[in-house]
């Protein structure tokens, strides 16, 4: 029988920590976005990188200081309901999942269709096949799921580099005249489709209490995370358009790969091609990482079925909620239309930011991890992820109508109610 005072286990380090946040960065985006990207900025796409960065960084900063003062599963629902009120945390979650689902659900069918390059197989199949795949590894455990996660980060990491090491000889610096085509505001364009490449580094707080010495390598993790996919994608940007200059990127679905063959070098385009399905696989394992522990975190303040918070007796994961989540994903994959609602993903977590940036706002540097400058980063990462909302198509904005309709039908008559004390909801 599974008994449900079983505690989570704490067995992931710094290493893995940083590894789950560049997981979940670093996916096929950076394969494309450098293409859009410079269709907008021209050669410029560099200062477009540095831009996005540096406003991804207010966000982070708050994620790092809220990591360090809550150390709960959950992440920005947790943070949503411990410091603004239940009933707004409730839809932070309710809208977070549903997103991250319908993406997790759109990067398998990512995943199957770079493989499918390789193997004939049919995509919908392999899609639902690696949403259940990965959803038993998280099943065994968190650690076996990192060690997964670490050997595929650290190899589209090494694919990343070596696009840089082998294209760097073939960068011509004609290529980067004129820097700026479209002016400054071709720029802050590129900058702003670049930012949802950034995404990803709250993932490492929904897992907090599975992390050793949580207070110090939460917020460390989430700042490494950014940081390092900041200097990856700036290497790539100025690599790629040495190489093949902005108008030959732009045109392409495939940019990185059209980049190396202007090289000559076919095994280093085999290469690249194949860290698609490293980037796709990393980051389905970790959005369904984070599905799982932000479905149990809300079940156990009540605001989802109980039977969800239960926690395996040996192989001390939340295995409902991993079940729960695995399946939803693969039966979307397999059944579902994404076209219409995989944008419902990107409005999910720019909304959630808002609300962190707001959260950290509210806790007032009370934790380990000082926000430098504050209270100015929450405040400039509650306008620029506001700005990036307005800017969605307005058929983004009825499908999260309809989404928190949906949410209030299901919601429980406890989120309307004072908050549940947290005491109470702890596991012995």
């Amino acid at each position: 029988m599974v008994k449900k005072h079983v505690k989570l286990k704490r067995a992931l380090t710094l290493f893995d920590a940083v590894s789950i946040g560049l997981g979940a960065i670093i996916g096929a985006g950076i394969y494309v976005v450098v293409g859009i990207a410079s269709g907008a900025a021209g050669p410029g796409v560099m200062l477009s990188v540095i831009l996005a960065g540096i406003i991804a960084s207010f966000t982070a900063l708050s994620f790092a200081a809220l990591g360090s003062a809550i150390i709960r599963e959950g992440g920005a629902y947790e943070y949503v309901y411990e410091l603004i009120s239940p009933s707004l945390g409730f839809f932070t979650g309710w809208l977070w999942v549903f997103g991250q689902i319908v993406a997790g659900a759109a990067v398998s069918l990512g995943f199957a269709t770079y493989l499918s390059i390789l193997l004939p197989l049919p995509v919908k199949f392999v899609a639902a096949g690696a949403c259940l795949l990965f959803m038993f590894l998280n099943l065994v455990g968190v650690k076996q799921s990192s060690l997964v996660n670490d050997t595929l980060v650290a190899s589209k990491i090494l694919v990343l580099l070596i696009f840089v090491a082998v294209g760097v000889s073939y960068i011509k610096l004609s290529n980067f005249i004129p820097l700026m085509p479209n002016g400054f505001f071709g720029v802050v364009n590129g900058a702003a489709l670049i930012f949802f490449a950034f995404l990803g580094y709250g993932r490492i707080t929904t897992i907090s209490e599975e992390v050793k010495n949580p207070e110090r390598v939460v917020p460390l993790s989430i700042l490494l995370a950014l940081g390092i996919s900041s200097i990856l994608y700036l290497l790539v940007s100025f690599t790629a358009v040495g190489i093949a200059g902005s108008d030959a990127l732009s045109s392409s679905a495939s940019p990185l790969a059209v980049a190396m063959g202007i090289t000559g070098n076919e095994l280093a385009v085999l290469v690249v091609s194949a860290g698609g399905i490293l980037a796709t696989a990393s980051v389905l394992l970790t959005t369904l990482l984070g599905v799982s522990r932000v479905f149990f975190s809300m079940a156990r303040n009540k605001q989802m079925p109980e039977f969800i918070n239960t926690i395996h007796p040996h192989f001390r994961t939340p295995y409902v909620s991993i079940l729960f989540s695995g399946f939803l994903m693969a039966a979307l994959a397999f059944f579902g239309d994404l076209k219409q609602v995989v944008s419902l993903a990107s409005f999910s977590v720019i909304s959630t930011h808002i609300l962190v940036n707001y959260a950290a706002f509210k806790l007032r540097n009370r934790c380990s991890f000082k926000i430098p400058l504050y209270p100015i980063p929450p405040l400039l990462g509650m306008v620029s992820c506001a700005a990036l909302a307005l800017s969605l198509l307005p058929h983004v904005w009825v499908l999260v109508s309809l989404v928190l309709l949906a949410g209030v039908v299901f919601s429980p008559e406890q989120i309307w109610g004072k908050k549940q004390n947290h005491a109470k909801n702890q596991e012995n």
